[in-house]
């Protein structure tokens, strides 16, 4: 803007100054040429040389001023050509596919890599609404055009676009706001097409899943150790008191025991396709007592200082899948026993931390985890057992199923050695209680 002010000031102040020179060197010419040729002339001839020496000055002055604008408009026009064949060269070799819209959409720029991957031509699109967007993604310009024009960054936004012949398909933007005049709002939109890209991203994904399906099969094994190990331990007291007492109470365990073995299988089976968990009202209380009653055997055998303090939050419901919520509370007792030494003690708590959530605290006094290990317990495959005492599924596991059901869990260092996990699940209220307590 200064530099085009300048340029028009000195050019008013060439002409302006070119123009007063040519008077000068007239009127100095006419007077020498007067006063040698027509020094003794009457006042009337005078006259009309004086009149003659305006017309002629006049004349030359308007031939000057008329060269010097043409001189410098074809001046301005040969740079702005230039500038306009840069413009578009520029524009033509982008890789993107560029198209430069305003507020309404209304495009005004289409370049080729435009035409080659959307398929409408240059003429097609000038003038009209952007044809490349789908319905379901207007709102996402929109949202996108206003963070743009905020001063936000719009840049590598993965969307969709439709080309001519309606097929959809994955593309990078960057979307840039692109003032032409004062009062004139436009955006430079630059896409590319990503949809292979994509598609290789899926396919390694997919690959990634096969090979965790491949080394969740291999740890497969270890996970059931502890419920077949309980299965066994049952036998041989079944075995022991068969004939001294009625089996009924131990073979309802041994079913319990198998069901829970049958569950994980699943379990693993469903880590591909992860179908929708069944939810109902859960008391979460029961579901920890019966994980607790499960695993007495392995407490049993470790001799265990275990205590349950379960009153905190007695009658307390969540909508879970019941499987999916003894399957979390396994994960976390079992990690627990297998932390403790022989005598160590575990300690369950639940209590409503705040209205509408209930907290289930489990913590032993085991070996604990690194420092360095808090922030990664819940990748998979990372453990801080031996090798060949884990495989790092559990707690990846355990956190998948507290997310599922809208919970968060962490773990933390005991107060004095140990680890401390905590879950906060969401309490389930009925619909008439619910109504109640809005009003």
């Amino acid at each position: 803007m200064n530099r085009e002010k300048n340029e028009t000031r000195w050019f008013w102040v060439t002409l302006l100054l070119t123009s007063v020179s040519v008077v000068m060197v007239v009127f100095a010419a006419w007077e020498l040429v007067e006063n040698r040729l027509f020094r003794d002339v009457d006042y009337v001839t005078l006259h009309y040389l004086y009149i003659s020496r305006g017309v002629v000055s006049s004349l030359l002055l308007a031939v000057w001023a008329a060269w010097h604008v043409l001189r410098v408009r074809r001046r301005s026009e040969d740079e702005l050509r230039r500038s306009w064949e840069h413009y578009r060269n520029l524009l033509e070799a982008s890789p993107g596919a560029v198209a430069l819209f305003d507020s309404t959409v209304q495009v005004s720029e289409w370049n080729a890599a435009a035409e080659r991957l959307y398929g409408f031509s240059k003429m097609e699109v000038l003038g009209h609404r952007l044809p490349t967007v789908l319905p379901e993604t207007e709102a996402e310009l929109r949202r996108f055009m206003e963070e743009a024009q905020a001063g936000l960054a719009v840049v590598d936004i993965e969307t969709r676009r439709t080309d001519s012949t309606g097929r959809s398909f994955d593309v990078q933007m960057s979307l840039l706001p692109f003032r032409e005049a004062p009062g004139v709002d436009l955006f430079l939109e630059v896409t590319a097409d990503i949809s292979e890209r994509v598609k290789l991203r899926e396919k390694l994904l997919e690959v990634e899943k096969l090979t965790s399906m491949g080394k969740m099969a291999a740890g497969t094994a270890h996970h059931l150790n502890t419920p077949l190990a309980a299965m066994l331990l049952r036998v041989q007291m079944m075995r022991e008191r068969f004939h001294r007492a009625p089996c009924l109470a131990d073979l309802e365990e041994l079913e319990n025991d198998i069901v829970v073995c049958r569950q994980f299988v699943q379990r693993l089976l469903d880590f591909g396709r992860r179908p929708a968990a069944q939810k109902e009202p859960v008391d979460v209380t029961r579901s920890l007592e019966s994980v607790a009653s499960f695993l007495s055997p392995a407490l049993s055998a470790k001799r265990a200082d275990f205590s349950v303090d379960l009153d905190g939050a007695r009658g307390g419901l969540v909508l879970a899948d019941r499987n999916l919520i003894e399957a979390l509370f396994l994960i976390l007792l079992s990690n627990a026993i297998d932390a403790i030494s022989e005598g160590g003690s575990i300690r369950i708590r639940c209590l409503w931390p705040q209205e509408g959530r209930i907290e289930i605290q489990i913590a032993d006094d085991g070996c604990g985890i690194p420092a360095g290990g808090l922030a990664l317990v819940f990748e998979p495959f990372y453990t801080t057992k031996g090798s060949g005492k884990g495989t790092g599924l559990g707690l990846a596991i355990a956190r998948n199923i507290v997310l599922d059901h809208g919970g968060s869990i962490r773990l933390e260092p005991g107060l004095a050695r140990g680890t401390i996990a905590r879950v906060d699940l969401p309490v389930w209220v009925s619909a008439p209680v619910a109504a109640e307590s809005a009003r």
